[in-house]
């Protein structure tokens, strides 16, 4: 295996431990609801304190990233969050609980932005998606082991154990990576936008594309994350242990999805489309299968709504394998992991408020409603996106060392 997809599969298991951290709250959600006598509204509140320091933090990380590197920046990353989510297990109410959750957002915050410039920089642009697509398939991976593993751990012991356990696996990832990532990348071919060379590049209207189709899509992926347990365990009277053995199957067809975005718009790239035109392409037919998400509450059986969700999310991971080469197609190294975190704090900022909506709207009516609003997402998400192609003409795309108009 070449070091470059030995740093592409790290960045896997580190997006693995990422979301594997992350899902526990969702899981034990059934128990610490109980324990601590918490509404959907209260439950909502918590999910934000994850949310709050994961947006607010993002933009911040990218900026250190792009100047400290890929190699120092996951490794702080990874040690921050690995502590505050063994913290997480010495909370005694939710207000602790709360705040460590919050310590766990602003570590996991740099792994998409670290992430995203350690492919552009590995990875020439016909295969960046794909290069992506792994890496990004590491939070399907994480979602669909967390239920086994959180459940098996919470069953025998305790919640508390769960969160322990779980962040302390970060520890045994830092010294693979210190070791594959030691020394120079090649140069990175990019895509580059006339805005880097003569003006300031926060001008550039393709990345108000990017931003807006993160934080549209983004909160779609988060309702799912943090609300698919809760769902089953109230609409569908799933015991713990039935979430345990079902919940992951969804992630399964997200983890596929990723790999068939990637391939796709990398296809195009070999055919001789541009690079973001491909991404784009991409997204829409990604965009028009998640709309299919409206019907999820009309389904008769709990099995036809589980296999509706499996082909949203299929076609969610789908669309992030491609939002998320984005950056890395259309700017240059120094601006790759800023603008990935610009994109993940708007992104949050939607989760932040999405996730508040969810809660009351569940509370005072049913996920009818949830499941209709989250299906409009991707169509806003598109229109947005399709700034990134504004003044495609101007910009000078590289392959290969080749430079074209």
């Amino acid at each position: 295996m070449t070091r470059q997809w030995r740093i592409a599969w790290l960045l896997f298991f580190a997006t693995l431990l990422n979301y594997l951290d992350r899902q526990i709250l969702s899981l034990v959600s059934p128990v610490l609801r109980v324990q601590f006598g918490m509404s959907a509204t209260q439950y909502s509140h918590l999910l934000s304190s994850f949310l709050v320091g994961y947006t607010a933090m993002q933009i911040l990380a990218g900026w250190v990233v792009d100047r400290i590197g890929i190699r120092w920046g996951l490794t702080l990353a990874m040690l921050w969050w690995s502590t505050a989510g063994v913290l997480s297990a010495f909370a005694d109410g939710p207000k602790q609980l709360a705040v460590c959750l919050f310590l766990l957002g602003i570590g996991e915050a740099a792994n998409w932005p670290t992430a995203v410039k350690a492919v552009q920089e590995w990875f020439p642009p016909d295969k960046r998606a794909v290069a992506t697509g792994l890496f990004n398939a590491g939070s399907s991976a994480g979602a669909i082991l967390a239920p086994a593993i959180v459940e098996t751990i919470t069953l025998a012991f305790s919640w508390r154990a769960a969160f322990a356990l779980c962040g302390s696996l970060g520890m045994l990832w830092i010294l693979p990576w210190r070791i594959t990532c030691k020394g120079a990348a090649p140069a990175p071919e990019i895509c580059e936008t006339a805005a880097s060379r003569h003006e300031s590049p926060w001008r550039d209207p393709r990345i108000a594309g990017v931003l807006l189709a993160r934080f549209f899509a983004d909160s779609i992926w988060y309702f799912y994350i943090f609300w698919l347990p809760d769902y089953l365990f109230k609409v569908q009277s799933f015991s713990l242990r039935q979430i345990g053995g079902i919940a992951w199957i969804p992630f399964v067809a997200a983890a596929a999805g990723n790999f068939c975005g990637g391939a796709i718009s990398g296809a195009l790239v070999r055919r001789g489309w541009k690079p973001a035109r491909s991404r784009i392409a991409a997204m829409a037919g990604s965009a028009a299968v998640m709309f299919l998400g409206a019907f999820v509450k009309g389904m008769r059986s709990p099995t036809e709504a589980v296999g509706l969700i499996c082909v949203v999310v299929f076609a969610y991971s789908s669309w992030a394998a491609n939002v998320l080469t984005l950056p890395g197609d259309l700017f240059p190294s120094e601006l790759v992991a800023t603008v990935t975190g610009a994109a993940g704090t708007l992104a949050g900022l939607g989760g932040v408020l999405s996730t508040l909506v969810v809660g009351r709207v569940v509370d005072r009516y049913s996920y009818g409603p949830v499941f209709w609003g989250v299906a409009l997402l991707p169509i806003a998400a598109l229109l947005g996106s399709l700034l990134t192609l504004k003044g495609a003409r101007s910009s000078l795309t590289v392959h290969h060392g080749v430079i074209a108009e």
